[in-house]
């Protein structure tokens, strides 16, 4: 299945960057300080007013952990921006050693400076509308290819074409690459995508009286600044006594129940984040516009009812309002290019590792599905990965769309099947994508004419292991 690119009228700028990052989120932050750093001439296109996407803009924290032997398997830039972030008072790091903890606002600044600090621009409020085509170029690999010339973008200047040698489609739902000519799947066998959220913060919670109590439930917490406290419907909650009170007094929809969950922000004192509510499931596609605005409505008012229920039922919470919706929906999956190498569940489950590979991953295999309460979370069998030192490699052929030359896709638009995105999706190997796709550009657009195809792979990986990395 591909789209194509609509004819428009634009105006070409005369200048010319060695790297064009399309999305300023997870990972093409990331991607472009990688760039950046690695001496190219780089933009950042972000259509919010700020850079991080689903970890600052969807609010989607802490970091998931992915670990192995007890080890973080994302580092390099992970390692820097958590530092930055713990030394700014917007991070932290939990007696278990879990440094996942951080302030999204914080994010927003310490991504910023560190593009900046590195030679990189952004360009934010502004939409990437379609690729200009160059026409097709054959690569190192022999492959005849599409090469994108320019991004065509809208802003408050008009219409523009900005000249760039490779594009990172950063998008999250490879809208470049797609509209260039790449394939892609989206959903699952029946075309249904993952469940989204619209996170949200509740503020003025009395946060150690909130945290006796959820002790008291048996929701072990190690103190009011770590607090992560759940509730899924049959999975064993101590807190589900209190939602079926909630549903039963029509505080609560049967719905409200399908996915609770709460943490505690560093930097921000009596304020929750919420990993929740999960949007009903017709408005499952985060690529098409009326789903998002559907889920934008739906999960403010979701938000009205668990604010209700949580003033209502969790001491603490009696006087609590809400700090933040987040202005942008979470999306966990929608496009995922066909590229070079597609990832499958098999190759997880297998801990399969690759000559080119640019990231180590074990989280779980994690599908939210919006058919009602189904959660499928994979973390315990007889398969290699359920070992606690095992993991398995993303290949640097994941991020190359097959049809188009000088164009990268890290992250959760990577090729992938539907289960195995649902596992390499989280931030931190977003992040780590994005800086193997940086690096990559940056060497493309100076030695190989743009071509992505071109680069040694071993020689990214010795790069990506003298920046700290875990390859």
């Amino acid at each position: 299945m591909t789209l194509s690119a609509p004819t428009l009228p634009y105006r070409t700028l005369e200048r010319q960057w060695d790297v064009l990052v399309a999305g300023g989120g997870t990972a093409g932050a990331v991607a472009g300080i990688a760039a950046a750093r690695s001496g190219a001439s780089v933009l950042v296109i972000e259509a919010f007013g700020s850079l991080g996407g689903t970890g600052t803009n969807a609010w989607v924290t802490p970091l998931m952990r992915n670990v192995s032997g007890g080890h973080n398997l994302n580092r390099g830039l992970t390692d820097e921006l958590k530092a930055r972030l713990i030394a700014r008072g917007d991070g932290g790091i939990d007696k278990g050693g879990n440094d996942n903890w951080f302030n999204p606002e914080g994010m927003k600044v310490v991504l910023e400076q560190m593009l900046l600090e590195s030679g990189g621009e952004v360009l934010y409020h502004t939409h990437v509308v379609a690729p200009v085509m160059q026409g097709q170029q054959v690569s190192a690999r022999h492959v005849s290819a599409q090469h994108v010339s320019a991004l065509v973008v809208h802003n408050k200047g008009g219409l523009q074409a900005l000249p760039g040698r490779v594009v990172i489609d950063s998008t999250g739902d490879a809208d470049v690459a797609v509209a260039a000519g790449a394939g892609f799947h989206g959903g699952d066998a029946d075309g249904i995508h993952q469940a989204m959220s619209l996170r949200f913060t509740l503020a003025g919670v009395d946060t150690a009286r909130l945290c006796s109590f959820l002790r008291s439930q048996g929701q072990g917490q190690e103190s009011p600044d770590f607090m992560h406290f759940w509730m899924v419907w049959g999975k064993g909650s101590t807190l589900e006594g209190l939602f079926r009170q909630g549903v039963e007094a029509g505080v609560l929809q049967e719905r409200d129940g399908d996915y609770f969950q709460g943490f505690s922000v560093p930097g921000r004192p009596g304020e929750i984040s919420f990993n929740c509510p999960r949007i009903r499931a017709e408005y499952n596609d985060g690529a098409n516009p009326w789903h998002l605005t559907g889920a934008q409505i739906d999960g403010r008012e979701a938000v009205d009812r668990l604010t209700a229920f949580c003033r209502a039922f969790l001491p603490g919470c009696e006087s609590a309002f809400v700090g933040t919706y987040a202005p942008m929906v979470g999306v966990r999956e929608t496009r995922r290019i066909v590229g070079d190498y597609t990832l499958t569940l098999e190759d997880i489950l297998d801990c399969r590792t690759f000559a080119d590979s640019i990231c180590r991953n074990h989280y779980p295999v994690d599908i939210h599905s919006p058919r009602g309460a189904k959660l499928i979370h994979e973390r315990e069998g007889s398969a290699p990965y359920f070992a606690p030192d095992a993991f398995h490699e993303i290949p640097y052929r994941a991020i190359l769309p097959q049809q188009v030359s000088n164009v990268l896709v890290p992250g959760r638009a990577a090729s992938s099947s539907f289960e195995a995105q649902s596992a390499i999706r989280v931030q931190q190997n977003c992040h780590t994508m994005g800086e193997a796709a940086g690096i990559a550009a940056a060497w493309a657009a100076r030695d190989f004419g743009g071509d992505v195809r071109a680069i040694d792979v071993a020689v990214l990986q010795a790069e990506m292991r003298a920046r700290g990395g875990y390859v």
